[in-house]
């Protein structure tokens, strides 16, 4: 297995494309070691190496964001090949596959969410990202950033000048888009 790896636009983040499915569609975050515990056995393995502060999966890549005090000169190859004997040994990315949320949303956040789904997640997880609709109250879009958009140095410019100027265009009741934890 051939593993390849990207930049990402946020320097603590790495993205490791394994050449096949990862989760097949959806993203699952894990902050923290303790989120990853007994949901993702790859996350579970990630964590367990000195430096990884944080992963997510996306369909076909994985983005592992290392702690500060960390390098990627020593922590790459080893997340490498965790990640290589993880996948070739045939062992579950995640645990069990977490049930879709219902599709009973009103016709605008149906609309606000299929123009995220369709041109905002490809990109966003280019960059080994991912960007999760969390609620439209009041005209205000809250969106949750994941993978190397979370704490990256340009995700504010993304969300101000790019997602928020997409949405008010095609969705007008849109008036404004905010980050959320």
């Amino acid at each position: 297995m051939f593993i390849q790896t990207e930049a990402t636009p946020n320097p603590a983040t790495l993205k490791f494309l394994p050449g096949r499915d990862v989760l097949g569609r959806g993203s699952a975050n894990f902050a923290t070691a303790a989120e990853a515990a007994g949901k993702s056995p790859l996350a579970e393995r990630l964590f367990g190496l000195d430096g990884v502060a944080g992963v997510f999966l996306g369909a076909d890549f994985i983005t592992v964001t290392k702690s500060v005090e960390s390098g990627w000169t020593s922590l790459k190859p080893v997340v490498l090949g965790a990640i290589m004997d993880h996948l070739s040994g045939g062992h579950p990315v995640m645990a069990e596959q977490a049930a879709e949320e219902a599709g009973d949303d009103d016709p605008l956040t149906a609309r606000i969410k299929e123009l995220l789904e369709t041109r905002v997640r490809p990109a966003v997880a280019q960059d080994g990202g991912d960007i999760v609709f969390r609620s439209f109250d009041d005209g205000i879009v809250y969106l949750h950033m994941q993978g190397s958009c979370a704490g990256c140095p340009s995700s504010t410019a993304t969300l101000k000048h790019g997602i928020e100027n997409m949405l008010k265009y095609y969705v007008p009741e849109v008036v404004e888009v905010r980050a959320v934890e």
